[in-house]
Order: C-alpha cells, then structure tokens, then sequence
C-alpha cells in the first residue's frame, strides 16, 4: 500500500455511511452499521498483506496453498471510540494480536492528553493497524502514532471512518509513511474541531453518552 489517502468508494460502504450520518440512527443500529462498515475498510487496508506458501491436503490431492506471512498484525484501538471499529476488524482476522492508545481531547486547546498505553510486543516485526473512526484535527492520531513508533513500529495503516482534509494534511506532514484507508473525505472541521458534515460525535453516538 502506497497511497498516502485511499477512499473506499463500495456502493455499500456509502450506503451504510449515510445511515449512520443520519441523526435520527438510534446507537444499537448506529454501532450495528460500524462493525458491518468496518469490514469493508479492513478488507482494504490489508488488501496487500504478504503470503507465504503452506503445503496441505486437500480432500482431494496435496497442494501448496498461500497463508499470511510472519508475525500475526496488530490493531491497535484509539480509546475510546477505536473499539466500534475494532470489534468489525477482528471479526475478519480473528487472530491479530490487540493493543490500546488512551487519548482524549482537551476542548480548549483541541491537543490530545494521554491517559493509556498498552501495545503488543514486537511492533517492528508486524503490521500495525491503528482505528479510531475521526480524523478530524488529526491531533490525537498523529500522537497515537508518535507512541506506536517509539514502541518500535515501523509498518503502520491508519484506518478511520470519516477524514478532514485538515487532518489528513496533518497526518501527512508527521506520518508521510502512513497510508490512511477511511470510507469519506468531508469538507471541513467546523470552528470546535469536529468534521462537517461529519456525524457528530462517534463514540457519543456508539456507545449512547450523548
């Protein structure tokens, strides 16, 4: 994967991302329409995953049949809405090994304060793939990425939902060897940080604290 920014652009994803765009979408439908939207991305950004030969037998002769090569990947949730995308993703590669970045935004500053770090060991031998559903300051992710590679990551896909250009710049500027797989780029971030036309607060709206 080389592009810096790919937009999943399947009819089902759209579709499914208007649903929960819609303010009316209650949280158990909204959370539902995540991980279904979910997979779609991870089917994406691991369209490029290397493979490796296993030789087996079929129920009719042997073969030399491709699996995944190296170390099992790491998803790596941005807390707390990370977790709507990661339960989807995990479905799909129920193997990965799991990890968790504490962050949350300071309102008045709009910087990103760290609260929780917890990664599998060996980043630098496995893909790590961070989600968090928002770009949108891009902020907090760029810090997330920060502490992944301080933790020795080196190959590191950013999946998220919805984009700003405004945080894709940022992500881009600071993390140029990140390729970013989400689902829409929106216009712009509104005077308080959050994504227009957007869906409002995603971790608010899937786990029903608003």
């Amino acid at each position: 994967m080389t592009e810096h920014l790919t937009i999943v652009t399947h009819p089902l994803v759209q579709h499914k991302l208007t649903l929960m765009r819609e303010k009316g979408t209650s949280t158990a439908v909204f959370r539902q329409l995540l991980r279904e939207i979910s997979q779609f991305l991870a089917y994406e950004v691991t369209r490029d995953l290397p493979l490796t030969k296993r030789r087996i037998e079929t129920p009719m002769q042997e073969m030399e049949a491709p699996v995944l090569a190296g170390k099992k990947l790491a998803l790596i949730s941005i807390l707390r809405a990370g977790n709507g995308l990661l339960d989807g993703v995990l479905e799909l590669i129920p193997s990965a090994r799991i990890g968790f970045v504490g962050l949350y935004r300071d309102e008045a500053t709009l910087q990103p304060v760290q609260y929780y770090f917890k990664v599998p060991e060996s980043l630098e031998d496995r893909l790590v793939i961070a989600v968090d559903p928002m770009l949108a300051t891009g902020n907090s992710s760029v810090a997330a990425i920060d502490l992944l590679k301080k933790a020795g990551a080196t190959n590191i896909r950013f999946l998220c939902l919805l984009a700003a250009p405004e945080g894709v710049a940022r992500m881009k500027e600071a993390h140029p060897d990140v390729p970013i797989v989400t689902a829409s780029l929106d216009r712009c971030l509104n005077d308080k940080g959050y994504i227009v036309p957007g869906l409002g607060d995603a971790g608010d709206r899937m786990f029903g604290t608003k």
